[in-house]
């Protein structure tokens, strides 16, 4: 008989707290599968790796492991990093591994986004006065990415909350790599009219990109004294949170799994496995996948991988692969775990640190470099370089705001 268990995949932070805040999720999602062992681990930085996690299951007696990342929406890291995590491990150790899609557009997780604006407006309401949703702008702040497709989708959140609560406007930033970053975002929207400005980060977790956010717009409120910047609280553990979890982890178990990166069979999977070296595995070497089909899945159409996307042309067929083991498990230890440590900033990480760098995994630092990893093998391919990397309003407002 199959034993199931559950393993849930975040991307590990910096910040303690936020890794206390991830394993409360995992925590919360265990009364939603009270037959089934739930485990967790981190991609980077923090502590239990994602191995450790599919090793306490194994250990269990799992032989088939029901996997989620822990992320709002696929980018890099739910597209390339963790799935050749999983497949990797599924390998070496002849375990099944199933991996689900991420949260994504969901009407739970806009109703768990509204209730953090609504808790917002009221401490606002009562703190400076009642004003109505009209007269108020609403600012999300999404993670931000090199992949357009995760991009778009917080415009799309943006656009459903301003919608469906009412709010005079709404505008999009982002904590790193796309643009328009968190400052210049909040300098255009000061130019609006807007007596009142609520800032929601449209994150699931605590960390240095919210602390990103909430010191940006401390800043705009002391630069436009006029202006009632108020920040809203994230995600964090909101029941709908944990409850679209759990959705995508009985996804799994249909009789049509919903396709997702893990298994794309449209790209050349690249499969790390300790004591073995490296597995190339190309998409024809795979069985035949829905994805393969006449109409390619939702998940897939705009995926920059699969397709042609405007500006991201050189992307198309980029293998599958981590580029994440430099850092896993370091924790505070990893480069610019501290603003302490930093002599870029002061009271908050605006991301100076990470503008020469040469890498950019989603954490706010652009990318634009070959590399062949070093890992004894030759993979004789490069990263190419974001698009809109010297975008006025991207990571070169953070070089504009060093030079002044």
């Amino acid at each position: 008989m199959t034993k199931i268990g559950v393993m849930v995949c975040g991307h590990g932070s910096r910040s303690q707290k936020a890794v206390d805040e991830f394993a409360q999720v995992a925590e919360g999602l265990k009364k939603h599968f009270p037959d089934w062992p739930v485990d967790y681990g981190y991609l980077e930085f923090a502590n239990p790796v994602i191995r450790d996690g599919l090793d306490n299951l194994r250990n269990a007696g799992c032989d088939q492991i029901l996997a989620v990342p822990g992320m709002l929406f696929a980018a890099m890291h739910a597209k390339n990093d963790i799935p050749t995590v999983l497949n990797s491990y599924a390998a070496k150790h002849g375990v099944e591994v199933k991996y689900g899609r991420e949260l994504g557009l969901d009407p739970k997780m806009i109703a768990a986004a509204a209730d953090r604006i609504e808790e917002a407006v009221a401490k606002a309401n009562a703190d400076h006065g009642a004003l109505p949703l009209h007269e108020t702008c609403l600012v999300v702040i999404g993670r931000g990415a090199s992949d357009p497709d995760a991009n778009a989708n917080v415009s799309k959140v943006a656009r459903l909350l301003q919608e469906g609560m009412g709010f005079g406007w709404a505008e999009v930033g982002y904590s790193g790599v796309t643009f328009p970053l968190v400052e210049p975002c909040l300098d255009h929207v000061a130019k609006l009219g807007y007596k009142r400005v609520i800032v929601f980060p449209y994150f699931l977790f605590a960390g240095v990109l919210i602390d990103r956010i909430y010191g940006f717009t401390d800043e705009a409120s002391a630069k436009y004294a006029d202006i009632d910047f108020i920040k809203a609280g994230y995600l964090n553990d909101h029941p709908k949170v944990i409850e679209t979890f759990a959705e995508r982890v009985l996804e799994q178990t249909g009789n049509t799994p919903v396709p997702n990166c893990g298994i794309c069979a449209y790209r050349e999977q690249v499969l790390i496995i300790e004591g073995e070296g490296h597995h190339h595995i190309k998409p024809e070497q795979r069985d035949d996948h829905p994805a393969l089909a006449d109409v390619p899945p939702p998940t897939c159409v705009l995926c920059k991988y699969r397709v042609r996307v405007l500006g991201f042309e050189a992307e198309l067929g980029a293998v599958q692969e981590s580029h994440h083991h430099h850092v896993e498990g370091q924790g505070a230890n990893a480069p610019g775990a501290t603003v302490d440590t930093c002599g870029l900033c002061d009271d908050f990480c605006t991301g100076a640190c990470r503008l020469d760098m040469g890498h950019d995994h989603d954490h706010g630092h652009t990318h634009s470099h070959s590399h062949d990893h070093h890992h004894d093998h030759d993979h004789d391919h490069a990263h190419p370089e974001y698009p809109q990397a010297d975008h006025p309003h991207g990571p070169e407002s953070v070089r504009k705001r060093l030079k002044d």
